[in-house]
């Protein structure tokens, strides 16, 4: 299999080399451009695994970009951006992005980042998965079992759904809005406080330590993310 083919499209050119650099040490073909209409130029003339994206570019809103990108493409889209207030991040995750990520940032990180939306990213030809397993936790969609360690979990209706709508998207930030309208519909959209209590709920029944989760991960401010 030919390595991922990463698009980054930032307007600073130091930027650009130092995240190049980095996703190309690690094997990866970067594609680069510093416009938004150059970038979307580039998804038309070639198949891509993943979108870098900073939201601050000269020809047009990040923001409107990602929702304009949606209607047309499904690939993962990673934010880079200096804009660091919770409603900058919600913003850009409830019109499709898939992670934001805050300059400035260590190259580790941003990798780690890549390599958990590279992961998600669908394969051609492939079904969607049924089977999950994390941590001594497996998950039968087809069977609708959850077991520990080989015994029985028993989750209530809604701890199951809130399970299965982190596991469709893992290594994705999924934004409080995003869950509660996936779990209980969109007329609970602002009820956060549902939210924090059935995933405290996943917590103590399918982390090791529930006070120091390694699964089920809080995003600040956002949403919460499942980390395999």
């Amino acid at each position: 299999m030919s390595e991922p083919t990463i698009l980054l499209v930032e307007d600073e050119a130091q930027i650009r080399r130092l995240v190049r650099a980095a996703l190309a040490e690690e094997g990866y073909r970067v594609l680069e451009c510093g416009t938004l209409k150059e970038g979307l130029a580039q998804l038309h003339a070639e198949t891509m695994q993943l979108l870098i994206l900073d939201l601050g570019l000269p020809d047009g809103d990040g923001i409107a970009f990602i929702r304009e990108l949606r209607t047309q493409f499904s690939l993962p889209v990673l934010v880079l951006s200096a804009r660091s207030a919770e409603g900058e991040k919600i913003r850009a995750l409830d019109a499709g992005a898939d992670d934001y990520l805050t300059k400035p940032y260590s190259s580790g990180e941003l990798l780690a980042r890549v390599r958990a939306q590279l992961r998600r990213a669908p394969q051609e030809g492939t079904a969607a998965e049924t089977h999950f397993c994390f941590g001594d936790i497996e998950v039968d969609l087809a069977q609708r079992s959850v077991t520990r360690k080989g015994t029985a979990v028993r989750l209530t209706p809604i701890e199951y759904r809130l399970l299965c709508a982190m596991l469709a998207e893992p290594g994705k930030v999924l934004t409080y809005r995003h869950l509660l309208s996936a779990v209980w519909g969109k007329a609970f959209v602002e009820s956060n406080h549902y939210l924090r209590i059935y995933v405290s709920h996943l917590r103590q029944k399918l982390e090791e330590d529930p006070a120091q989760p390694k699964h089920f991960l809080t995003e600040t401010g956002v949403g919460y993310r499942f980390h395999p």
